[in-house]
């Protein structure tokens, strides 16, 4: 197995994900073909040690605290530009894997994948090349073979990923322990994610954010 420069060694590779049993896992089914270099579990400890190590490939949890993977994005793009970014994620909705291609990942995959198919991504993410199962490249291909994208607004570009995907439940009339079972995560996380959307957006209530949700087309 080859690096992008062909120098005959493994890639290198920094794992960032909150859970430390998963990055465990990771770590154990990346081992043999891989040169782990590092690991972080907060958005923070991710930039400083990219900056510093310089991977081959990032594996990038993409809902964290702090602003999740495309926050690291963010802040990697200039100072680590050689580094192939791979999102890794429980999610598999169309929102997340387009944001997080958009910020300049390389790839996504979901935490479902084999050890053998996360290994073969990370590879193919360290050459370059785009690492997309076909489902999640078809999400892709949808979005950008469509209309040219309007420009930003300020407010929604404050807003995660996660906090998005909330928001756009939230507006559709979910109650909160519905979006919790949707998500995977607990009703408490989820008023987390509404309080903050609420701050970000000058919003006082649920009405309020349904409303706005509306008025910017992210329901129907």
């Amino acid at each position: 197995m080859t690096d992008p420069a062909g120098s005959g060694r493994r890639p290198r590779v920094v794992i960032v994900d909150d859970h430390a049993l998963f990055r465990a896992g990771v770590r154990a089914g990346l081992a043999e073909l891989t040169e782990i270099v590092g690991e972080a579990a907060t958005v923070g400890d991710a930039i400083t040690l990219i900056d510093a190590v310089r991977p081959d490939v990032v594996l990038l949890d993409v809902h964290m605290p702090d602003g999740g993977g495309i926050a690291v994005l963010r802040a990697i793009r200039g100072s680590s530009p050689a580094t192939r970014v791979l999102g890794l994620s429980v999610s598999d909705a169309p929102t997340d894997v387009i944001a997080l291609i958009r910020a300049g990942a390389r790839g996504y995959v979901t935490k479902t994948i084999s050890a053998a198919e996360l290994a073969d991504a990370v590879v193919r993410a360290a050459r370059g090349e785009v690492a997309l199962p076909p489902r999640l490249a078809g999400f892709v291909l949808d979005a950008f073979s469509g209309p040219a994208p309007q420009p930003a607004d300020a407010d929604l570009d404050q807003l995660t990923a996660r906090e998005r995907e909330v928001l756009e439940r939230i507006a559709r009339g979910y109650l909160y322990k519905e979006v919790a079972q949707m998500l995977g995560v607990s009703t408490r996380t989820v008023e987390t994610h509404v309080s903050a959307v609420l701050r970000k957006l000058h919003l006082s209530n649920r009405h309020q954010l349904a409303r706005w949700a509306s008025e910017h087309k992210l329901v129907d």
